[in-house]
């Protein structure tokens, strides 16, 4: 007999690599999809979940009568829920109330209790998936599988999804995208395949609203705030993602997500989630400044679309949403830089005290002003900051090295204006990053004057 197994979980991987034609249409690159929705739990966390699972066994830590206890997007815990199936374990699983209900019903129909918390609070906030997920998983009789913290979660990936890509592919590959949720798949494939070429480039993809493209940019943790698309980004560090593995990230927004995503399941003929629509919209954002005829580029696609009937593929929710509005049209980053012309990034040293910086803002009139260390960004200082510093009467000693602040956010060259619209919204200054440097500065009146220009017609 063949392709006949003992249960469903000898079923996991082995998931097919289609190549892209229509939404990759005018590049010159090959593009791939591993299509990872085709896993019998229905996305790529059966991977992480059969991991999991089994070094907890081997260590002692799941034993007969266990619970599993998971924060999850969905995907993780039907992966989970799955082996608990099988292996006759319990489920409780956590859940922002921004998942669909197609998810949360999956999970029960597994079995599983399903806690539902609010998305929009800190992660360190009593409410949130992560506290409340963590507290349930001590409580006796329950494992943690703690897929943020988990080395098993990348090691799956390391032992699992690097090599049979690598197999299926022959190693003919350049460039590795992926989305980024816990960093686990991007960093243990990542791992792998560099071993076998270290020449393979790793490209992330984080949705507008995460911190890690201002991380990757930066090095600093920037504040998170709520967005649409499930399943990637994130609003804390998760000890998962290696970075020294990942050699690019780019940013996607909402619409980006949503509107690729349906144009995946209509013009491929693959019936895919978000985070799927955001890799590829992501990927094709990224083989566009980097095409080449021998460019052999792979996309990793997590999950199904059958998870989100009730939202992406509903047109009244997408309605509502406002994402079935036409994009507007307005360029890039790069279109409104021409237009304002080149301006002098005023900024401060971290070793200059309080008094020089407050000499510095006054002179040039600026109410906040980042510093610079080597050239890099290390955070902003505002009036209200330095002011509290002054009260305290040392101004002429304390540099403001200790006094910096993450209130800030990055873009580049190639960021949709419709993007940089929606990050004033949270920042009141958004700077421009070129390579490991700060370009320059952008400010709410540099938007509106280019916005103004364009509706009066003025050339850019």
């Amino acid at each position: 007999m063949r392709n006949v197994h003992d249960n469903v979980l000898s079923c996991v991987g082995n998931t097919p690599i289609v190549r892209l034609n229509s939404v990759t249409e005018g590049l010159q690159a090959t593009v791939y999809a591993k299509l990872e929705m085709l896993n019998p739990g229905g996305s790529i966390k059966d991977r992480i979940a059969l991991q999991i699972v089994a070094d907890a066994e081997a260590s002692g830590a799941i034993t007969p009568g266990s619970t599993i206890v998971e924060g999850t997007s969905g995907n993780t815990g039907a992966g989970l829920a799955m082996v608990g199936a099988v292996k006759g374990y319990k489920c409780t699983f956590v859940m922002p109330d921004k998942q669909s209900e197609e998810k949360r019903a999956a999970l029960r129909a597994y079995g599983a209790r399903v806690v539902i918390t609010p998305t929009a609070v800190e992660a360190d906030d009593p409410r949130s998936y992560y506290s409340v997920s963590r507290r349930l998983g001590h409580e006796p009789g329950a494992y943690f599988a703690n897929q943020y913290h988990n080395p098993s979660n990348p090691a799956a990936h390391y032992n699992m999804t690097g090599p049979e890509i690598w197999e299926q592919l022959d190693g003919q590959l350049d460039v590795l995208i992926c989305g980024l949720g816990t960093g686990g798949t991007v960093s243990g494939i990542a791992k792998y395949l560099k071993e076998k070429n270290p020449n393979i480039k790793v490209v992330g993809v984080d949705p507008v609203g995460s911190l890690y493209y201002d991380y990757f940019h930066t090095g600093q943790l920037t504040p998170a705030f709520p967005y649409v698309v499930e399943g990637i980004g994130e609003d804390f560090m998760p000890s998962t993602i290696d970075w020294q593995y990942i050699d690019d990230v780019v940013r996607v927004n909402d619409r980006e997500c949503m509107h690729m995503t349906r144009r995946v399941v209509r013009e491929e003929g693959i019936l895919c989630g978000g985070s799927c629509g955001a890799a590829v919209a992501g990927a094709v954002k990224w083989v566009r400044q980097h095409d080449a005829a021998n460019l052999k580029v792979l996309v990793i696609l997590p999950d199904s679309g059958s998870r989100y009937l009730s939202k992406i593929f509903n047109d009244n929710w997408m309605k509502e949403m406002g994402f079935t509005e036409a994009e507007s049209g307005f360029g890039t980053v790069s279109d409104l830089l021409h237009h304002r012309g080149e301006r002098e990034l005023i900024s401060v040293s971290p070793d200059a005290t309080v008094s020089e910086v407050i000499g510095t803002m006054k002179m040039h009139g600026i109410s906040q002003v980042p510093v610079l260390e080597d050239g890099k960004l290390i955070g902003i200082l505002s009036e209200n900051r330095l002011l509290e510093q002054a009260l305290q009467g040392t101004p002429g000693k304390t540099r403001v090295r200790e006094l910096v602040q993450a209130n800030y956010t990055t873009v580049d060259d190639t960021t949709e204006i419709t993007v940089l619209s929606e990050l004033f919204k949270r920042f009141k200054v958004i700077f421009v990053v070129g390579g490991p440097a700060i370009r320059g500065a952008i400010t709410k009146i540099d938007l509106i004057d280019y916005i103004a220009s364009m509706a009066t017609g003025e050339p850019k």
